[in-house]
């Protein structure tokens, strides 16, 4: 790992045993890319990438001189306007209502290690050896406003973090409208886009299309990342698959409004923009000021999809999400939500514990109702204090009884809303998001708190620091139920209306960090109806997140293989949830409902009292499995197989890191008659290895299991046959593989 500059070329390498990165600064003393991709050997002079070429129709940066137009140049940080007429890295509004900028190269810095973004969540590092940093610095004269471009490279796998702060050092304010976290000009437009979309219980669907000239892009204005669309994209080569090929991944480490584009122009140059949405962004700079954008991850793979989103993983889950619980297996946990919803009394959720107790569950969550006059959604938010009627002896007492059981407790908030029904809103009104003269709407019977001022963080972080300093609670699910409409602050200038979006995510990281710091051992899974604000952002405070509201196993297929390309499965949040599902109504078998859910946080979302004997006895025997393999299913090198977007098989796997133990997924999600013979090669095996099949006692060498394949005929030949084992639909299967001795 090194970061190298050449003064006579004035040209930057950054390089690792898998990446170079090589970018120079131009003529004009803006700073233009050459090269980002597999390693290449280290030289002074690249100029032969830069490229150059007179056209007719192009405006030029010299006057006379035909040799420069930022309109046929990659840049690292495009400004519209001067001869660039490609969509900006940033923009800026100036006192005389130019938005014409001109940064110029000053100088830079390299130092070890990777400085942290003040008030964001940002990958980092725990030894300075880990990763090396190039910090660029760029002026505008005439404005005085400086950029700093920071690029972080990391000794392992194909990353590169990349952030811009924005400084003030001229005598007058100016207006940021524009200020992406990267822009990455690729020098064609070869490649297949992938986004991870959908809605509300159909999160992170994978789509896939080829790159065309013009626009492409996905993005967020809801005030999160939201439902249905998640900030991380991948271009991939045609030709590149799950096992081999190019692929590059951009993921943005934000929660608020984002957006990710490509611009792919009439010269087949392809332009990748990722940062906060452009859109109502506004944030004014007076003199002296700063503004930090939030951190882009770029990673590029040669080693298919699979490469690339386990070099994710390892980063996400090693150097984003931190503390207490980074490290270790998630707690197997019975959530009350689906059992009871808002009917429920304390001795009723004593009992559903302890029943999840006896099963082998280790946490028990109260979910929503518990607080205020919660009696249903229109009432209680806001009001952070438990309901006598409902639990005699509060938090504290329900969570004595709990942990007298011999379990964990866990409870639901959701601190960022408040109904109007509530001593809250009576007292303070004036604390949710509305616009003066105009009526707000509301989600879910609930308005959105103005986290943009502290004073409301500060109230509510009273409220939860009380509870969680005087009960015994390990675990906090952080709900959030709608999106922001009517963006507007009273406790800020119109001039700073803009700035309402971003200044309310940084509210909430200032909560969480709050949290985080005060409380370091409880263990946080955020929620925002589902997975409305599964991203990186909010991976840094809490470990683990809700994936989607659909808790069915064969909905979960598709909600999960499209998670995984970008977020590790220690990260997902999956539950066994009763038939019929109480969001499609389906009835799937109890082992298929569990397989799902093994690959991730695992848990109940349940009253294992309503089960029948022979079904509680299953749950016991998927809970013991359960804590025997979690180390390998949550931490283990995981792999996709088969896609559930391209056919009625899903497969996929997790390997150790010593390869000596690896879990198989197979589901199927329609039942056929007399099909073909099949099976699945894996991946990530020792070759020389010989592994037993646990089930089966057969044992098989690591190469014929990835070369050849693991045989999956399911032997449906159109008639029930004796003790076949058949389930129809739905159905699915593990297998577990163990590292044996050779004979």
């Amino acid at each position: 790992m090194s970061i190298l500059f050449y003064e006579t070329t004035k040209t930057f390498h950054l390089c690792n045993q898998e990446i170079s990165y090589i970018m120079t600064v131009l003529p004009n003393g803006h700073m233009g890319q050459l090269y980002f991709g597999k390693r290449v050997s280290q030289r002074e002079d690249y100029s032969y990438l830069y490229e150059t070429a007179s056209r007719p129709m192009t405006s030029y940066v010299f006057e006379g001189d035909r040799s420069l137009s930022l309109e046929h140049v990659r840049q690292e940080y495009g400004v519209y306007g001067t001869t660039d007429f490609r969509r900006p890295a940033i923009e800026i509004l100036q006192p005389n209502g130019s938005r014409i900028c001109d940064f110029r190269y000053k100088g830079h810095e390299i130092m070890k290690g990777k400085p942290g973004l003040a008030g964001l969540p940002a990958t980092y590092t725990e030894k300075d050896e880990e990763a090396e940093t190039l910090r660029i610095l760029l002026e505008d004269t005439l404005t005085g406003v400086t950029l700093e471009l920071l690029y972080t490279i990391f000794a392992g796998g194909g990353i590169l973090a990349r952030s811009a702060k924005i400084t003030n050092k001229g005598e007058e304010s100016v207006h940021l409208t524009t200020a992406m976290s990267m822009c990455m000009d690729l020098p064609d437009c070869n490649y297949e886009w992938l986004q991870f979309s959908g809605a509300w219980a159909r999160e992170r669907h994978l789509k896939v299309r080829k790159l065309e000239q013009g626009i492409q892009a996905v993005d967020s204005r809801r005030g999160n990342s939201s439902h249905e669309h998640n900030p991380f994209i991948v271009l991939k080569r045609p030709e590149t698959n799950e096992r081999q090929g190019e692929a590059i991944g951009f993921s943005l480490i934000y929660s608020g409004n984002f957006l990710a584009q490509a611009e792919v122009d009439t010269h087949d140059t392809t332009r990748v923009l990722m940062g906060i949405h452009p859109m109502g962004f506004d944030w004014k700079l007076e003199e002296g000021e700063s503004f930090q954008t939030p951190e882009a991850v770029m990673v590029y793979s040669e080693r298919g999809l699979n490469g690339m989103s386990q070099t994710f993983h390892r980063l996400y889950q090693k150097r984003l999400a931190r503390g207490y619980w980074r490290d270790r297996a998630r707690p197997i946990l019975n959530n009350n939500w689906e059992a009871t919803y808002f009917d429920f009394t304390e001795d009723r959720l004593v009992e559903i514990a302890a029943k999840a107790k006896e099963c082998g569950v280790e946490l028990f969550v109260l979910d929503d109702g518990w607080f205020g006059e919660r009696n249903n959604d229109h009432a209680g938010l806001g009001d952070w204090v438990a309901n006598p009627k409902r639990l005699s002896g509060g938090i504290t007492g329900l969570a004595e009884r709990i942990e007298e059981l011999g379990m964990k407790f866990g409870l639901w908030f959701e601190p960022e809303m408040v109904n109007k029904d509530s001593d809250l809103y009576r007292k303070h009104p004036d604390w949710i998001l509305s616009t003066p003269g105009r009526s707000a709407s509301q989600g879910r019977n609930q308005y959105v708190l103005d986290f943009a001022r502290k004073e409301v963080v500060d109230c509510i972080y009273e409220m939860m620091e009380k509870i969680l300093g005087e009960a015994k609670i390990s675990y906090i699910k952080w709900d959030m139920n709608r999106s922001i409409t009517e963006c507007y602050s009273a406790a800020f200038p119109p001039e700073r209306q803009g700035e309402i979006f971003h200044r309310y995510i940084l509210g909430v990281y200032d909560l969480y960090e709050r949290l985080n710091t005060h409380f370091p051992q409880i263990l946080f899974e955020s929620c925002a109806s589902g997975g409305g604000r599964f991203d990186p952002g909010i991976l840094y405070y809490a470990p683990q997140g809700w994936a989607s509201d659909d808790s069915d196993a064969v909905e979960r297929l598709k909600i999960q293989y499209g998670t995984s390309f970008g977020y590790p499965i220690s990260s997902i949040g999956s539950h066994v949830s009763v038939t019929p599902n109480h969001q499609v109504f389906r009835n799937t078998p109890l082992h298929t409902r569990a397989n799902v859910a093994y690959f991730g946080t695992f848990g109940y979302e349940l009253d294992l009292n309503k089960l029948t004997e022979e079904e509680q006895e299953k749950v016991k025997a998927q809970i013991a499995f359960m804590k025997e393999h979690r180390e390998v299913l949550q931490f283990g090198t995981f792999y996709r197989l088969k896609s559930p977007f391209e056919g009625n098989i899903t497969c996929w796997m997790t390997v150790s890191e010593d390869k000596t133990e690896a879990v198989v997924g197979w589901y199927r999600t329609l039942s056929h008659v007399n099909m073909p013979y099949t099976r699945v090669r894996l991946e990530g095996l020792d070759p020389e290895l010989c592994y037993e099949n646990k089930e089966t006692k057969e044992i098989f060498f690591g190469d014929e299991l990835m070369n050849i394949g693991l045989v999956t005929s399911d032997g449906m030949c159109g008639q029930m046959e004796e003790n076949t084992g058949g389930y129809g639909d739905f159905d699915s299967r593990l297998y577990v593989f163990q590292a044996v001795r050779k004979d």
